[in-house]
Order: C-alpha cells, then sequence, then structure tokens
C-alpha cells in the first residue's frame, strides 16, 4: 500500500535528473496518526522511510524494494502538528539492479531523518 495521498501529499518538486527535493505535507488525519499517539500524533520512523522509497520511485521512475539500508538515524520527532510540511531531498545513482539512495527529511528547523541505503528495482 502506498501512503501518497493518505500519510502524505506531495505539494512540489524540484531538482533534475536523479537528485530531487520533494515539498511534502503531512496530512494529519490518516489513520496511522490516529494510532500513532491519539491526541499527540508522531511520525513512525517505518512511514518515513517509505516516503523516502516512493519518493525515490518517482525521482527513477522504478518499482523499487528495499534492499539494504546502512544508516537510518531519526534526529528529531516529526509531527503534522509540529512541521505540517517537510522536504524529503534525495540523491539516487545506479548500483547493481537497482539505487544507492541517499535520503534527508526536513524543514527549516531540523532534520528529522537521514537515510543511506540500496534500493532493488522490480522487475515482475
Amino acid at each position: 500500500m502506498l501512503l501518497e495521498n493518505s500519510y502524505y501529499k506531495i505539494i512540489g518538486r524540484s531538482g533534475e535528473g536523479l537528485d530531487a527535493v520533494f515539498r511534502v505535507a503531512l496530512l494529519p488525519d490518516c489513520e496511522v496518526y490516529k494510532g500513532h499517539f491519539p491526541g499527540n500524533p508522531v511520525s513512525p520512523g517505518v512511514c518515513n522511510i517509505e516516503t523516502i522509497k516512493e519518493c525515490a520511485m518517482l525521482l527513477t521512475g522504478k518499482r523499487l524494494l528495499i534492499d539494504t539500508i546502512r544508516q537510518c538515524r531519526l534526529t528529531a520527532v516529526a509531527s503534522p502538528s509540529v512541521c505540517p510540511e517537510v522536504e524529503v531531498t534525495l540523491s539516487c545513482s545506479p548500483v547493481g539492479k537497482g539505487f544507492a539512495v541517499t535520503a534527508k527529511i526536513a524543514d527549516n528547523e531540523r532534520t528529522y531523518m537521514e537515510y543511506k541505503g540500496e534500493m532493488t528495482v522490480i522487475t515482475a
């Protein structure tokens, strides 16, 4: 299940080639936030990783599967009430059967996640 348009919505995109910045609105009415946590919504790390993967798929034009996570640092708590909009900055480079992906989720105030890993192209 893709999270785009339920957990987040892309409201802007800039960049060239395999480098881009996606401007993303976190959608507070998403079911994820109702359970994580009621009255104090927090963006789960797994949803942040999925957001990075989905943005990487849009950037590369390929269906991707996370193969290896080399680094995933949650450096601050993201929440639609604290940071309703964030930027997902991505850099992808071809490697093996997919892409090496470096990403960051941040706003003007802080960085919420730093990510490095490999994603494999799904061919079937």
